[in-house]
């Protein structure tokens, strides 16, 4: 007659014991994840910033070529009154 398999025994200090490895382990990954998050709210600071940055410098800038043609017609306008004359 053959003895049946008893099975695996895992007593309760084990069993606690894991269960105690096992919060560490949440507890690292938590703040892990609390570090990214903080991370993550830094750069969306710095694209808004940089967003913000770039929107000033392309106001700035659309006068630039308005002024050109305006300089331009003005030279043109000149040449043509010096010629008339």
């Amino acid at each position: 007659m053959t003895v049946p398999d008893p099975g695996v025994y895992i007593s309760p200090a084990q069993t606690y014991q894991e269960v105690r490895d096992l919060a560490r382990t949440v507890d690292r990954i938590e703040a892990k994840l609390d570090g990214v998050l903080g991370e993550q709210t830094d750069i969306r600071n710095d694209v808004a910033d940089h967003e913000t940055r770039l929107r000033v410098l392309e106001r700035a800038r659309w006068p630039l070529p308005t002024v050109a043609v305006l300089a331009g017609a003005a030279g043109t306008a000149t040449g043509v009154l010096a010629l008339l004359r």
